[in-house]
């Protein structure tokens, strides 16, 4: 088998990203794959208390740039502590989220450009996924998904705007990596979702 691998999920808010992250992990696991299941911002004790910061309603007054920096030193903490030692074991590492979602977020969502790549590629250290995932969904379908479930958080309620652009960033990402990329309608039920995932991601393996 391949070794030492980076499987990312990318999508707007509302795609179903980790649910399907889950279930390609049950997936792999179950065709005997050693795979480490993890998600962003998070994934260690110190990025899921920076989680916590960047999420939470009651700061509406963040600076965009604090924003980008708290997400890239959440990063930094779970690519040295989590990441990169299970890629060295030769693990799978199936991540909900990677650095994509910081330049589509904040460097198109917020305006801030090339310097959010800049930062994030000091975090992670050269550290690049080798597979991505793409949930694609409008950004207004994805919205009404998640205004159902309650309890928003920070970024989920930005406007509509915010997330038009988010998911035009993305289309760029693609545009530029489309040998890494593979897009899954995610407006199709989860099952569907999951099947085309998996069905994706064991053509890849065997290549």
């Amino acid at each position: 088998m391949k070794k030492g691998l980076l499987i990312t999920f990318e999508g707007p808010d509302g795609s179903g990203k980790t649910t399907q992250v889950q279930r390609l992990a049950q997936h792999a696991r179950a065709l005997g794959y050693p795979i480490v299941q993890t998600r962003e911002p998070g994934g260690t004790a110190i990025s899921e208390k920076i989680r916590e910061v960047i999420l939470d309603v009651s700061t509406p007054e963040m600076d965009d740039v604090t924003e980008a920096l708290l997400y890239a030193a959440a990063r930094a903490q779970h690519v040295s502590q989590v990441i990169r030692p299970a890629l060295l074991r030769g693990d799978i590492v199936v991540c909900d989220r990677f650095v994509d979602s910081s330049i589509a977020y904040q460097g198109f969502g917020r305006g801030l450009g090339a310097g959010v790549a800049s930062i994030n590629a000091f975090a992670v250290q050269g550290v690049k996924p080798d597979l991505t995932f793409f949930l694609d969904i409008e950004p207004a379908a994805g919205l009404k998904r998640i205004s159902r479930s309650g309890g928003l958080d920070r970024l989920e309620k930005e406007t509509l705007a915010f997330h038009k652009r988010v998911y035009e960033g993305y289309q760029e990402l693609i545009a530029q990596n489309k040998e890494r990329y593979r897009i899954v309608d995610a407006g199709l039920d989860a099952d569907a979702v999951a099947e085309e995932i998996q069905s994706l991601f064991d053509a890849w393996m065997a290549e």
